[in-house]
C-alpha cells in the first residue's frame, strides 16, 4: 500500500478524536489545555477577544462549563471580562491544542468553511480567565 494513498472521502476526519485525547492527557496530567482558533463568520466567540483573525481559548474544566468537543463543533460556556459567552467553533476551524505549561500539543491545517477569516479584530487585554501571552509564542512538539 503506498503513504501517498487517500483515505476514502467518507471516513470521519481524525481531528476531533486527536483533540479529545489531547484533551484529556492534558486533563490528566495537570496542565491546562489551550485552544487557537482560526476565526471566520461561522465561529461564535467574543470578537473584542480576536486578534489578527485568531483567538485562544482555554478549554480547561475550570474555566468552561458544558464543555463538548464534538466530531462537528467544540461548544462551551466561559466567562469574558465576567460576562458569561457561548462559544460555538466548528471543528474546521480549529487550529491547535496545547499545554499552557510546557507548549506540548498538536497543530491542525485549516479547512474551508465557505468564508474567509474576518480580517477585523480589535487589540484588547486577554480575558480575565486567562494571563498574558509570554515574551516567546508556545511551541508545538509531537507527544508520542
Amino acid at each position: 500500500m503506498s503513504s501517498s494513498m487517500q483515505p476514502p472521502a467518507d471516513l470521519p476526519s481524525t481531528k476531533p478524536y486527536l483533540l479529545r485525547a489531547l484533551w484529556e492527557w492534558c486533563s490528566e496530567n495537570g496542565f491546562t489545555p489551550y485552544m487557537t482558533v482560526s476565526v471566520d463568520d461561522h465561529c461564535r466567540v467574543p470578537q473584542e477577544f480576536v486578534k489578527n483573525g485568531e483567538i485562544v481559548l482555554n478549554v480547561d474544566m475550570e474555566a468552561t462549563r458544558n464543555l463538548a468537543l464534538k466530531n462537528e463543533a467544540v461548544t462551551f460556556q466561559a466567562r469574558f471580562g465576567g460576562i458569561i459567552r457561548d462559544i460555538y467553533v466548528p471543528m474546521t476551524r480549529v487550529t491547535a491544542l496545547y499545554a499552557r505549561e510546557n507548549g506540548v500539543g498538536l497543530g491542525f491545517p485549516v479547512e474551508a468553511t465557505g468564508s474567509a477569516a474576518s480580517g477585523e479584530s480589535a487589540e484588547k487585554s486577554a480575558p480575565d480567565d486567562m494571563p498574558p501571552p509570554k515574551g516567546t509564542p508556545p511551541f508545538l512538539r509531537r507527544v508520542k
